[in-house]
């Protein structure tokens, strides 16, 4: 299990297309993912839950990940979240 601290740098914050991206990021993975807003715990699967944090820019999340793929998904989700809008579509 893979614990970290991240801060939410896009200047939207993680609204619906951000949190539909990183649902799609982490079902690429064999990991289980929960994200956390003080006592506030959700699924990392889950859009509805996502956007129920009202993260916004400068929002630290904190993200458990579990599993065989923990430290490449970790990797990638750290990527994901010091990424602008812009930068968050191929």
């Amino acid at each position: 299990m893979i614990e970290k601290e991240i801060t939410v740098a896009n200047k939207k914050g993680l609204h619906a297309r951000p949190a539909a991206l990183f649902v799609s990021l982490v079902e690429k993975f064999d990991v289980t993912v929960t994200l956390a807003k003080a006592s506030e715990v959700v699924n990392g699967k889950s859009i509805m839950g996502i956007l129920m944090l009202g993260a916004v820019e400068g929002t630290v999340l904190k993200i458990t990940v579990e599993g065989v793929e923990a430290n490449e998904a970790m990797a990638e989700f750290e990527k994901f979240f010091n990424k602008q809008e812009e930068e968050l579509v191929p």
